[in-house]
């Protein structure tokens, strides 16, 4: 790698991280190419020549963003080996990232793809990352219990990351009402555990039950 193309990228990383310190620190209103280059400590035209416009470089953030988050978890979520633990693993992942500031950023993307168009789109990929991950454990763990073979991995991965996400929202306008909400997935964790742990003439019982349920 030139010196150059070092000091280019080395300058774009800046940039990303400086857009995301800004969204956590000022929010998405206050956001502009001054706020993250001041943060980012360049000069505000680099926003332009690397990424064209501040829309196009926030959407490159979220990207940016997410896979840094995806890669920090990937091999604790790849040794996730059951339902009630992933439950489990949501929560206290959730409270590392609120602490961490990313809960914050997650929030101002969503709240700035309303009237950003551009965002839209690149949140909505960001947001696929995680759930790519969550389905790769649902298709691993799902098969072991009683209902597995009624339980679409894909749309249950989706359903699991927009709780979380709308979680997340929640809670900065009801931290109380957010706890118990994490709260009952806590005890719907046990509950899909005790299932999991029935014995085989039990599970089959539940599995002629779903059967005939879904008919």
């Amino acid at each position: 790698m030139s010196p150059e193309t070092a000091k280019s990228l080395e300058t774009k990383t800046k940039l990303l991280e400086g857009a995301l310190r800004t969204l956590t620190e000022q929010g998405i209103a206050k956001t502009s190419a001054r706020s993250v280059a001041a943060t980012a400590g360049v000069n505000q035209a680099l926003v332009f020549y690397h990424f064209g416009s501040v829309d196009e470089l926030l959407a490159a953030a979220c990207r940016y963003g997410t896979e840094q988050r995806v890669a920090r978890y990937r091999e604790r979520l790849d040794a996730v080996d059951s339902l009630a633990e992933l439950l489990s693993f949501g929560r206290e992942m959730h409270e590392e990232e609120k602490q961490q500031g990313h809960v914050a950023v997650l929030g101002q993307l969503l709240a700035g793809a309303q009237t950003h168009p551009p965002l839209a789109p690149a949140t909505a990929a960001g947001l696929d990352l995680w759930i790519e991950e969550i389905e790769k454990v649902l298709t691993r763990v799902l098969p072991r219990t009683p209902f597995g073979e009624f339980v679409d991995p894909t749309g249950l991965s989706r359903a699991v990351a927009a709780s979380f996400v709308g979680m997340e929202l929640y809670e900065g306008v009801d931290a109380q009402g957010a706890g118990a909400a994490l709260d009952a997935l806590a005890q719907l964790g046990r509950l899909i555990s005790a299932l999991e742990d029935l014995g085989p003439v039990a599970q089959r019982a539940i599995r002629h039950h779903l059967r005939r349920s879904g008919r």
